[in-house]
């Protein structure tokens, strides 16, 4: 008899069609919950402390914002031959460095470039507390994306600006009037989102990864500039662009984006780049076998600046419409002037320092050629520290004429502390470091 029973408690009866979708439901949920639980903490992989500089600041602010921005390196850009000293290339070992960071960092909006893997990103993000708008360039594997803090944004509008699709004149044919070097499939986004508790004020986030030549970053700052216009409810609302520019403080596109004149340097580093690429004009031969790090996808294993080698490429025609010199400075004459939060906080905090030698926070123009006077001496020692690369690549910029108080700057790092190359475990999960600025304004 005891044997019987066993075997018939073998048999259940079957579930109705209410405990099927109330199973299912349940399923549902603890998939979803867990998708959305934060990565966990790596053993031994601690984090880098940086300091953070603080300012008291005077007068009243309406709109109190912490923004990062960070170039988290796209895990489809990893190769071990542009990282060779790196201690973590896998994706396992980077991704929690990376989510680590953003939500100890804790900022208000943020600004990504070379993102993948939004599977894992964006649920990270929401545990967080963000919502987000992401975009990408035609057929590209990593995009932008601006996140901002639910509890105190709301999303507004957005635009996606597709460089290789731009005028830069208004005359002429449709390649003369885009006068572009390069089919790059770069983008700008832009984001408005008005506050939660008083919707008639907000902010316009932008933010991009830029091919180095300065035609792409007047474009993003022109097209902020006409997002604004079209809704008159925006009209005092502060604009931010922070991202990868692929230039350092002494290019000329630096000075063109902030409004300083070409030293006669920087007039001639711009002489290389009036050329086309085959990209542009298929009609180019490929002058050199294309390889893995060839590709905008990729990079260089060489110790030189990918963007600035150009081989499959003619000299630039009239009629191909690239901007001289003289038109670039014009071009840039008519858009917002670009002030670097990073540049004014520095300047600011040597200022309270009876000795700056003592500061801690390395500067750029510490051990660059770059003029005292301009704004590119006071940005970060170092953004982008390789093997083969180190250099100042990332900004956040306010434009226009908003008055703005900086009130805190995540500092820089030295250069032993980045030794020998990021990616590194316990100090970051990228090849850029992220940049966080306090920002208050009078609006």
């Amino acid at each position: 008899m005891v044997t019987k029973s066993k075997a018939r408690s073998r048999f259940r009866a079957p579930k109705s069609p209410e405990e099927i979708a109330a199973l299912q439901e349940q399923r549902r949920l603890k998939k979803e919950a867990d998708a959305n639980k934060p990565p966990p903490s790596t053993p031994g992989a601690a984090l880098l402390e940086r300091a953070w500089i603080p300012f008291t600041v005077e007068g009243e602010s309406n709109l109190d914002l912490k923004i990062l921005t960070w170039n988290i390196l796209a895990q489809c850009l990893v190769r071990r031959e542009l990282f060779p000293t790196s201690n973590c290339l896998k994706v396992g070992q980077r991704e929690p460095m990376i989510h680590q960071e953003i939500q100890r960092l804790d900022a208000d909006v943020l600004c990504l470039q070379e993102v993948d893997r939004m599977d894992k990103l964006g649920p990270m993000l929401e545990a967080a507390g963000y919502s987000y708008r992401y975009a990408t360039g035609p057929k590209k594997l990593h995009g932008c994306l601006i996140a901002f803090k639910a509890s105190k944004f709301v999303f507004d509008e957005e635009k996606v600006v597709y460089y290789d699709d731009e005028d830069v004149r208004s005359e002429g044919g449709e390649a003369h009037r885009r006068g572009k070097s390069f089919q790059t499939r770069n983008i700008g986004l832009i984001v408005a989102v008005k506050r939660k508790e008083n919707p008639v004020h907000g902010v316009i986030v932008s933010t991009t990864h830029l091919f180095w030549h300065p035609r792409q970053a007047g474009i993003l700052v022109r097209e902020v500039a006409r997002f604004k216009a079209i809704d008159l409810g925006r009209q005092n609302w502060p604009c931010i662009m922070a991202g990868d520019f692929n230039f350092p403080p002494d290019d000329p596109g630096y000075s063109l984006l902030t409004g300083f004149p070409l030293l006669p340097g920087q007039k001639d580093r711009l002489l290389p780049s009036y050329v086309v690429h085959r990209t542009v004009d298929p009609s180019i031969a490929q002058d050199q076998p294309q390889v893995a790090g060839d590709t905008e996808e990729g990079g260089e294993a060489e110790a030189v600046d990918p963007d600035r080698v150009i081989t499959n490429a003619r000299p630039a025609q009239p009629s191909d419409g690239l901007l001289a010199t003289d038109e670039l400075v014009s071009f840039h004459g008519q858009n917002l002037r670009a002030r670097s939060a990073y540049a004014i906080g520095s300047r600011n905090h040597l200022a309270t320092l009876s000795d700056p030698s003592k500061s801690d926070n390395p500067i750029y123009g510490s051990h660059n050629t770059v003029p005292e006077d301009r704004p590119g001496y006071y940005e970060p020692k170092y953004t982008s520290y390789t093997h083969y690369w180190q250099s100042v690549l990332d900004y956040i910029f306010v434009l226009g004429d908003s008055q703005f108080q900086v009130a805190g700057f995540l500092a820089a790092l030295e250069k032993e502390a980045l030794e020998p190359g990021l990616p590194q475990k316990g100090v970051c999960g990228s090849d850029h470091l992220p940049l966080v600025t306090q920002l208050k304004f009078a609006v």
